[in-house]
């Protein structure tokens, strides 16, 4: 371990340059499509991501506490764990911008700060993956926080965009609002803001500990304000439907790996030590989200707001991956219960990625395609596209051989494993809200594929976001017929997370 490291932050500084030159340029740049903009702005994403897949490398080839370094006074940490998710985060944004370009093109949304304030977005989400320390994971949240603020409101002209930015801002700063409360009644009960401190002194009992109760419930709360789910879930369906699809897709994507790491830096790397209050709160949040996901997702006839619902029963879903932990953080059922949480929570922003992309695809022709009526009838004007559809649906409905299958079966073995009958009792549940949940999933496909189309027009599947979606489609099809690489990553980068 190293107290001061720059070398440990250089893609996050690298980023920030690249945000600032990418603005700049920005500035000189007189071709309406904007080529410049977006190809220095993939260039500099795809650099940060080889930095992140060069130190995820070196990180596994280390061996236990050696595989985490610490930088700037230990404010900072590097681990496989930060790098693997910064990768996916960062393979996440170019794909998302890959999808948008065309869409944001036809809305007058093809300009540079659109690209700047993404790169802001990522910014945020990176420093809040290696944080060690409250503080910043406050700075990078609010970082990710107002750049995406900042995109839902880009279209001025749309008073649904308007709306749903203010409806963002305005619970997003409460969620942000618990989650400093939090800090700072954790802050008090311990009188440290380190992590691996307030992990050490929960461990000797050096703590107040009515005031580290509150303190977990608050930021619990907020976590759970973040990844919206159920009871704090209300911004999700509003947001989704309201904000430019495009926008929406970034909120979906990314930033639900940034949810994810400071769950577990700060629940596991920092509260394991009374795991048993936490726990019992995630488990009522994921069952909660599952049961109200699925059936209001039943009854919504807006695509993007169906999906909105489905994201609240998918992450609830995730959150039974974190919850097979007594208060060994060590133990083998943690182990699997978080890496099957990583995985789950990785293959599904793969989907969403592309089931919006295609959505945003279909919105080309000047219209919205936001109704699932609009995709009637896709299978006779595009029977490539409505196959593609029909993985990513087949996919987020669990159905074999397809990743979410799989994803779905490694959190219902973690839960299994653990041999406990309140977790056999939680994965019955699960499987019984899943078949709720596919319901509407395969409605989509029946849609498609049976429902007479108002317009009879082919759509075209022109330029390379085509390309980009049949490998999305085939990405969810390989990784569930070869899924192991993925999850012996994911479980590999945990165990060293619990080891440093």
């Amino acid at each position: 371990m190293t107290q001061m490291n720059w070398l440990v932050i250089y893609p996050e500084v690298l980023l920030l340059i690249a945000a600032c030159v990418v603005a700049l340029v920005d500035l000189h740049v007189t071709d309406p499509k904007r080529g410049v903009t977006f190809w220095l702005t993939q260039a500099s994403l795809a650099v940060v991501a080889a930095m992140h897949g060069a130190a995820l490398s070196t990180g596994l080839q280390a061996e236990g506490a050696a595989a985490s370094v610490l930088a700037m006074q230990g404010l900072v940490v590097s681990d496989p764990m930060g790098h693997m998710l910064a990768l996916c985060a960062a393979l996440a944004m170019m794909l998302t911008l890959a999808y948008a370009r065309p869409y944001i093109a036809t809305r007058e949304l093809l300009k540079g700060e659109f690209f700047t304030l993404a790169m802001f977005v990522l910014l945020g989400i990176s420093v809040m993956i290696s944080a060690n320390n409250f503080l910043v994971v406050y700075v990078g949240l609010e970082l990710m926080s107002l750049s995406l603020y900042a995109l839902v409101a880009l279209r001025r002209d749309h008073a649904a965009s308007t709306e749903a930015a203010m409806k963002y801002f305005v619970l997003g700063a409460l969620a942000s609002g618990f989650l400093l409360y939090g800090m700072s009644m954790l802050y008090g009960a311990t009188g440290s803001l380190d992590i691996p401190e307030v992990f050490d002194r929960i461990s000797k009992g050096d703590i107040n500990a009515t005031v580290l109760t509150f303190g977990v419930v608050f930021i619990v709360s907020g976590l759970a304000f973040k990844l919206g789910v159920v009871p704090f879930h209300m911004w999700v369906p509003d947001v989704y439907q309201g904000a430019p699809t495009a926008v929406t897709l970034m909120i979906g994507g990314a930033p639900k790996l940034a949810a994810f790491a400071i769950a577990i830096r700060l629940l596991v790397e920092g509260l394991s030590g009374i795991a048993h209050d936490w726990q019992q709160m995630l488990i009522v949040l994921a069952v909660l989200s599952m049961a109200l996901g699925n059936l209001a997702a039943i009854a919504q006839t807006n695509l993007k707001r169906m999906l909105a619902y489905s994201a609240i029963a998918q992450l609830g879903f995730m959150l039974l991956g974190l919850t097979p932990t007594v208060i060994d953080a060590g133990t083998q059922s943690a182990a699997n219960g978080y890496s099957s949480a990583m995985f789950y929570l990785i293959t599904y922003v793969l989907t969403t990625l592309g089931t919006f992309g295609l959505v945003m695809f279909l919105s080309r022709q000047g219209f919205e395609s936001e109704e699932l009526s609009d995709l009637a009838g896709l299978a006779r004007r595009n029977p490539w596209l409505a196959g593609v559809m029909t993985l990513f649906m087949f996919s987020l409905a669990g159905v074999p051989p397809l990743v979410g299958f799989y994803a779905k079966f490694a959190i219902i073995q973690a839960l299994v494993t653990t041999g406990s009958t309140g977790y056999i009792v939680l994965a019955i549940i699960a499987v019984l809200l899943s078949l709720v949940g596919a319901f509407y999933y395969l409605r989509v496909v029946k849609v498609m594929y049976f429902d007479a189309a108002s317009d009879s027009e082919p759509v075209a599947s022109q330029g390379g976001v085509g390309v980009l979606l049949a490998i999305n489609g085939m990405a969810a099809l390989v990784l569930g017929l070869l899924p192991d690489g993925l999850m012996g990553l994911c479980r590999d980068v945990i165990v060293a997370a619990l080891a440093g």
